[in-house]
């Protein structure tokens, strides 16, 4: 999967732009404000139907402006598939897949895989399990074909189950939602668990790379102590916590995946750019297992690619990139050594006050 071309307009400070990519290394180089990040934004938007830079519309779409529009052009197996989406400042969107109108943005992941690296990623290591749980399903949802179906039932169930909390009297009264919660429960903690396994190997072998150092512990927690008892038993022994705070405790929707060095989390061992470089090896694993076992191939947007990083740091992570078959899409304020990181070849572009130029020297 690779993203050919992008059309954008009334995109935050870009007007308008028309963009044809290099399938493998594209390097958008541009002063802070210019306009870098809002292109790396709009890839996103394309390829989950969301920002990663706010949750409100208005302030992505230009000031005199009512919506903006993306358009691209997507290469799979050959295949080429136009998608186009636009947006209103009011959160109304209309979305063509192929000519055809789709309902759902959710449809857009199938299209796009892509993986984003900046420099608050470290909040993955660094912040809740929500996070962590994301970097996993995200995985997972390529990896296994009945991964969405099952986790939306446990959402839809887990919300049932919370709004009767508030009212029930007796654990009797939730039997219902906890019998069809529990199997989807230990299905999906099945599902994690397989697909954590299988990459584990992978980030052990990124991490011997980037910080050899070290040496580190992971493990997964499917939402409870399944060595302890059964989820069923935590849902019935929890009933009076659980009714109280007015939510349900235990299960699939508390999992996490723990890395630990000597038994202490990463994130009171590690420096600020060591966790930078634990979440490129965590990334990385993710798309080289993508393209390698599921043989899809994975988009990496990265913004502010040489921050914190030493050049030897910054050749490792290039040539990991490079090997992982992956398209890139980088942001650096200076093009400095970019060459000989990155030797095949690439496409570069600037951008200045929202205006996008390829410097075509280094064209395809």
């Amino acid at each position: 999967m690779s993203l050919a071309k992008l059309n954008i307009h009334q995109f935050r400070n870009i007007n308008a732009a028309n963009l044809t990519f290099n399938n493998k290394v594209n390097i958008i180089i541009g002063d802070n404000g210019s306009g870098k990040t809002s292109l790396l934004e709009a890839i996103y938007f394309l390829g989950l139907g969301r920002s990663f830079r706010s949750h409100l519309t208005s302030r992505i779409v230009q000031h005199d402006h009512k919506e903006f529009t993306l358009f691209s052009e997507v290469i799979q197996q050959n295949l080429t598939t136009p998608i186009g989406l636009q947006k209103s400042k009011s959160g109304q969107s209309i979305l063509k897949i192929n000519g055809t109108i789709s309902t759902k943005l959710a449809n857009l992941t199938h299209y796009l895989p892509l993986r984003l690296i900046t420099p608050e990623s470290s909040a993955l290591l660094t912040g809740s399990p929500k996070n962590r749980r994301a970097f996993l399903d995200w995985g997972v949802f390529y990896h296994d074909p009945l991964f969405y179906h099952n986790w939306a039932r446990i959402k839809r169930l887990l919300k049932q189950r919370n709004a009767a909390l508030k009212q029930c009297k007796t654990y009797n009264d939730l039997q219902l939602w906890d019998n069809e919660l529990c199997l989807l429960s230990d299905k999906i903690s099945e599902q994690r668990q397989c697909y954590f396994e299988l990459l584990t190997p992978l980030i052990k072998s990124t991490l011997n790379d980037f910080l050899p150092e070290f040496e580190f512990q992971f493990q997964f927690f499917c939402g409870w102590d399944k060595n302890n008892k059964s989820l069923a038993e935590y849902l019935h022994d929890n009933f009076l916590r659980d009714n109280q705070l007015g939510y349900t405790t235990a299960g699939p929707q508390k999992a996490d995946i723990r890395f630990k060095i000597k038994g202490f989390p990463v994130a009171d061992v590690l420096s600020r750019g060591q966790l930078k470089l634990f979440v490129y090896a965590l990334q990385l694993a993710q798309g080289l297992f993508l393209n390698s076992i599921d043989k899809k191939q994975c988009i990496f947007l990265i913004d502010d690619f040489s921050s914190e990083l030493d050049q030897n740091k910054q050749q490792i992570l290039a040539k990991h990139i490079t090997d992982s078959n992956a398209q890139l899409f980088i942001t650096l304020i200076e093009p400095n050594n970019i060459d000989k990181l990155f030797t095949q070849q690439h496409s570069v572009f600037h951008v200045e006050h929202g205006q996008i130029t390829e410097q075509l020297e280094n064209n395809r």
